[in-house]
């Protein structure tokens, strides 16, 4: 999009399943002058939901509703809304799976991605929304990432996980952990390596890449599993000959504390909890996630709805306010062209 070099960065954010803590930690990280001072911010939601949030949070804060991003303001203690009003307040259920809330957060997402792909906004920075909730409203996708690549037809696109220095991409994502290990080929591993030191370029990282193993001990040649020495320790060498620097299989019981010391810039995790685990440990509350390859960056919290929180109040917005955070930095200086 084009702007003023001196304005700042123009960050859409979905406002997340109506049930949950989304709303909440959206109006809790726009009131914080660590986003308000480096950061536009464009809410997609329900303004009848974000006002009740305002008021469970008991937070001083002005709703400005606009049609367009371009009419944003930049003023402290308003929050600028695309109001999509496609919530019941009367039939909204805190902290409940609710078929209306599912196809509210697809609405508000499938609304940034618009918007993103329009170059009307710089990035976008995603709440949490419920699986569940999503399959009640009949959504044909399981999460976040399905959802941006389906709506922006970006073929597979790439999740990575930020915690410090700690970057955690991730070769499979949401499938049973018996469909994961059936998806560890020599292929797909090579394809991964490329593609990630691709994306580590254009985010201006450089440096080593680990692959995780995926069995004890890195399956100890054979001895508790074959996939590290048929498929995973020969992409690795394949990759090597092609000049990537990239070492592995390194057992997932230490490779993750060899990245955080510095060792290696960048692991690629084989299934989702295995790098979901070591980040979430190290710092749950400061992880982020982030989609690359696709048309636009989105980076995200790393935690749930947490619906046993949702209207209380009480929810923390520091995944959200690092989410913003990253996306406005990444959005300054990621080449999406590169």
């Amino acid at each position: 999009m084009e702007k003023n070099v001196m304005e700042k960065p123009l960050i859409g954010v979905p406002m997340g399943d109506p049930a949950g803590v989304g709303a909440e930690i959206t109006v809790k990280s726009l009131l914080d002058k660590k986003v308000t001072d480096v950061a536009r911010v464009i809410v997609v939601g329900d303004k009848g939901t974000m006002e009740q949030a305002i008021g469970v949070c008991g937070v001083k804060a002005r709703i400005h509703t606009v049609e367009d991003p371009a009419a944003a303001v930049d003023e402290a203690g308003v929050i600028n809304l695309i109001d999509l009003k496609n919530v019941d307040m009367a039939k909204l259920k805190m902290g409940e799976v609710q078929a209306m809330c599912g196809q509210a957060a697809f609405d508000y997402i499938k609304k940034c991605v618009e918007l993103a792909m329009a170059h009307k906004i710089d990035a976008i920075a995603t709440t949490p929304i419920n699986k569940e909730s999503l399959r009640a409203a009949k959504i044909n996708y399981i999460g976040h990432t399905e959802i941006l690549g389906g709506l922006s037809n970006s073929r597979d696109p790439l999740t990575m996980f930020e915690v410090d220095e700690m970057r955690v991409f991730f070769l499979t994502r949401h499938m049973s952990l018996r469909d994961a290990c059936d998806a560890i080929t020599k292929e797909r591993v090579l394809e991964y390596i490329r593609r990630c030191t691709k994306a580590l370029k254009q985010l201006g990282v450089e440096g080593k890449m680990a692959v995780a193993g995926l069995n004890p001990h890195s399956g100890e040649h054979g001895l508790f599993g074959w996939e590290e020495v048929k498929e995973i320790a020969p992409a690795v060498e394949e990759a090597q000959k092609e000049g990537y620097d990239v070492v592995g299989p390194i057992g997932p019981d230490s490779v993750f504390h060899q990245a955080l010391q510095g060792r290696y810039q960048a692991v690629l995790s084989l299934y989702h909890d295995q790098g979901h685990i070591a980040t979430k440990t190290y710092d749950f509350e400061r992880t982020i996630a982030v989609t690359l390859d696709m048309p636009f960056l989105r980076t995200s919290v790393d935690h749930g709805t947490a619906l046993d929180l949702a209207g209380t109040g009480k929810a923390d917005s520091g995944s959200l306010m690092t989410a913003v955070a990253t996306a406005l930095e990444m959005a300054r200086n990621i080449n999406l062209r590169s």
